[in-house]
């Protein structure tokens, strides 16, 4: 695991936009490079605290006393270390500690979770009452007055980008085929070689959306910072604030994808897409009004549409 996401302050969180811990539960929300933050940091002290960076999993349990065992220190060095890289407690670690579990778990990690004493339809029924859950946990914890602020943002922006590959393909074809027909100009890019030559024309006067959950997908995280680079508004979208989308976005959204089985559920991320698309038209409708005007005349009598005449 590359060591590059580690907290800022609380103050430093804020300053950028950020919510804090008060307003998501998570210390992961202070996040910062890692390179800057361990190099504050001695040889010895990296080297210690490395393991429980480098597998989370094995160190989120254990009490201060049990880990600085584990990592042949003692219980008063780890609080220094803890501290250092920006945590006000060892709770605080501890909470990261999770969110990098959570963030670097495989489908089979989550399948050999899931119980196994549910019938086969209620394993389905888990699927779903998951699905609910993170709705309403998307529903509780987002911010819809900053959603709104990239609405507004999207209609003075040149061109709009919207990143994503793999899984996250659906979301982008989502989003894009909508703001699309609203007749805003937007590029979409779902793979590696066309977000490279997509970034190449981003200038600051353009917006780009990137979509990963996880550990974040390589071309859509580094074209995000490319277009970071060059100046364009970025908006990052993930399942936490330990993605490495967090650090380059202009404007943050959570979206869990939690589930009971193998893979994501896209539940929602699919809801703020359509939150998303909802405030694009609603930001300028007397635009969308307009255009819809054309689109309710196709969906009429236009040749597309199955008809029995």
């Amino acid at each position: 695991m590359s060591l590059t996401h580690l907290p800022r302050s609380v103050n430093g969180a804020q300053r950028r936009g950020k919510p804090t811990n008060s307003a998501n539960g998570s210390t992961a929300a202070q996040l910062g490079s890692a390179q800057q933050r361990i190099a504050t940091l001695s040889p010895k002290r990296q080297e210690i605290i490395r393991p429980a960076l480098e597998s989370p999993g094995e160190f989120v349990l254990l009490t201060v006393r049990d880990t600085a065992e584990r990592l042949h220190s003692d219980p008063a060095t780890i609080i220094r270390i803890v501290r250092g890289l920006g945590f006000p407690t060892y709770r605080a670690f501890q909470r990261y500690l999770q969110d990098l579990t959570v963030v670097h778990a495989t489908s089979l990690d989550s399948m050999k979770s899931a119980s196994d004493r549910h019938s086969l339809s209620g394993q389905m029924q888990a699927a779903v009452d998951q699905d609910a859950e993170n709705l309403r946990a998307l529903r509780t914890n987002t911010d819809f007055n900053r959603l709104a602020s990239v609405t507004t943002r999207i209609w003075k922006a040149r061109r709009i980008y919207i990143l994503g590959g793999d899984l996250a393909t659906s979301l982008v074809e989502y989003a894009t085929y909508h703001m699309t027909l609203l007749g805003l100009l937007v590029l979409s890019g779902t793979t590696t070689g066309r977000i490279v030559h997509l970034m190449r024309s981003v200038t600051k006067r353009d917006l780009v959306i990137a979509i990963s959950f996880g550990r974040g997908l390589r071309s859509t995280v580094e074209g995000l910072k490319e277009a970071k680079r060059r100046g364009a508004f970025c908006v990052g979208i993930a399942d936490s604030y330990v993605s490495p989308l967090a650090e380059p976005s202009d404007k943050f959204f959570i979206a869990p994808v939690r589930t009971p089985s193998f893979g994501m559920a896209y539940a929602a991320p699919m809801s703020l897409m359509n939150a998303l698309t909802a405030g694009c038209a609603f930001a300028n409708r007397r635009r969308t009004l307009a255009v819809l005007k054309e689109v309710a005349a196709e969906q009429r009598s236009g040749s597309r549409w199955y008809s029995t005449q």
